[in-house]
């Protein structure tokens, strides 16, 4: 590598002046991946915030719109962490800190090496809908029978999903990552360094349209999972009564299907009063599965459960009992009871396909008291409105004792239903209410933050 030379630097000083000598700030030493690799096995735990930190920890000084990691690089080592992981100059001459190029993809680049050690199934899993539930029942079917890993709660980004890698132990027989997409090249991303063997997409719907621009490009850029395994030799779980996953499926070499009437698994809904009851028809010994879940909407999320843990030869007893188990928590269709009040508390997300599905169950409930609690959709781009009225006209071809609308587009729109800015406006309206054995469904986007009406 040559030096630059300054040549005007060079001139001779007067003999009263004494050369200053230069300010150097410390230069944080540098690693490479596989170097860093040993030291992570010495220190297995990885933060990326200062407040959760613990003794011992890497820190990985990350940045993003808001905030830079690189200015708490000090505190971070006087808290405990063992190392620091950085992109910028650091002003301190302690060996701790690591300096490299960019600590996102250092980030992401050791979590590929790590993952590279394995030899183990590793199972993606994304989709519009559903990916969340169907990445926890899949976790507990598998972790009834082996070691498993799997994605904490939502972290499925491009920060969570190499959290996740590195999360994986020694000891591991499986691994179930959760990948979570706004945006066309994003799971391409992922796959990179998850490297996954297996691959599910729940559905393709109308979420994140802004960012994927339409129902096209979500299917894309859900679909480049499908492309990865198609080039990988990989397999791909398919719910077979949606014909486009079978159509973006096709290249991929091994395909193992599940549905309401074709594939290795088959089911269908029993009852959906409260909770879901489905049957298992075919693939298993015939069974019905009594869940803790609502919504008939989640019967393929329970069928690629069923059908995974019957691909991996999970003891038939074992799929079941840890299906009935599982209770969601986190806003996720979850049924709270209030005196004698019933909610369906799904207001962890929505996008038109989601709220679609659960306008139309909580229709088909049976009771005499019925109100909507809907929260405004977000990151649907020019279509917002349009998507907004739609479901403004699925509203009204039922009956319901109330409406009741927050936020978002709803407030662009002429509906005549009781509209709200924000749900803490919301909050307060139910709670001058004297509500007595009626139903709810409380839905909306993240944002919304539709649980705080029952807050």
């Amino acid at each position: 590598m040559q030096t630059k030379i300054n040549t005007k630097s060079q001139k001779p000083k007067a003999k009263s002046q004494k050369p200053k000598a230069k300010s150097q700030k410390p230069k944080a030493k540098r690693m490479t991946i596989p170097e860093l690799y040993n030291l992570f096995k010495k220190y297995p735990s990885i933060q990326t915030d200062t407040r959760k930190l613990k003794q011992g920890d890497l820190f990985f000084a990350l940045k993003g719109p808001n905030f830079n990691g690189n200015l708490f690089a000090i505190q971070a080592l006087k808290e405990g962490a063992s190392y620091v992981i950085v992109d910028e100059e650091i002003n301190s001459s302690d060996e701790r800190i690591l300096r490299f190029d960019d600590a996102l993809s250092t980030l992401q680049e050791l979590a590929k090496y790590h993952r590279e050690q394995f030899q183990i199934p590793i199972i993606a899993i994304t989709g519009s809908n559903g990916k969340t539930t169907s990445k926890e029942l899949i976790a507990a079917v598998l972790s009834s029978h082996f070691k498993t890993y799997t994605t904490v709660g939502n972290l499925n980004n491009h920060i969570g999903v190499p959290l996740t890698l590195l999360s994986i132990g020694k000891d591991a027989e499986m691994a179930v990552i959760e990948m979570g997409a706004n945006h066309q090249k994003e799971i391409e991303s992922y796959c990179r360094y998850t490297e996954p063997t297996h691959g599910l997409i729940t559905n393709c719907g109308k979420a994140h349209l802004e960012g994927f621009g339409g129902i096209e490009g979500v299917r894309k850029g859900k679909g480049e999972l499908y492309d990865f395994l198609s080039t990988h030799n990989g397999t791909a779980f398919v719910y077979a009564d949606y014909d486009y996953l079978q159509t973006m499926s096709a290249r991929v070499p091994h395909i193992v299907k599940y549905g309401q009437s074709e594939g290795l698994i088959q089911g269908k809904v029993l009852s959906n009063e409260p909770f879901l009851e489905v049957a298992i028809t075919s693939g298993i010994s015939p069974v019905t599965i009594r869940t803790q879940l609502v919504g008939d909407y989640n019967l393929p999320n329970i069928l690629s459960a069923v059908l995974i843990g019957k691909y991996f030869h999970v003891p038939e007893e074992k799929i079941i009992t840890a299906i009935e188990a599982y209770t969601p928590s986190n806003s996720r269709s979850q049924l709270l009871k209030k005196g004698s009040n019933t909610f369906i508390l799904d207001a962890y997300n929505a996008n038109p396909t989601s709220m679609r599905a659960a306008i139309e169950n909580f229709a088909n409930i049976q009771s005499d008291h019925k109100i909507l609690l809907l929260g405004g959709m977000m990151e649907l781009g020019k279509d917002s409105v349009e998507e907004h009225m739609a479901l403004i006209e699925l509203i009204r071809k039922y009956q319901w004792e109330q409406v009741v609308l927050v936020g978002g587009d709803f407030g662009k729109i002429a509906h005549g239903y009781q509209f709200f800015d924000n749900a803490k406006e919301a909050g307060e309206w139910f709670n001058s209410q004297r509500f007595e054995n009626t139903y709810f469904l409380i839905k909306g986007s993240r944002s919304m933050q539709m649980e705080k009406i029952l807050s």
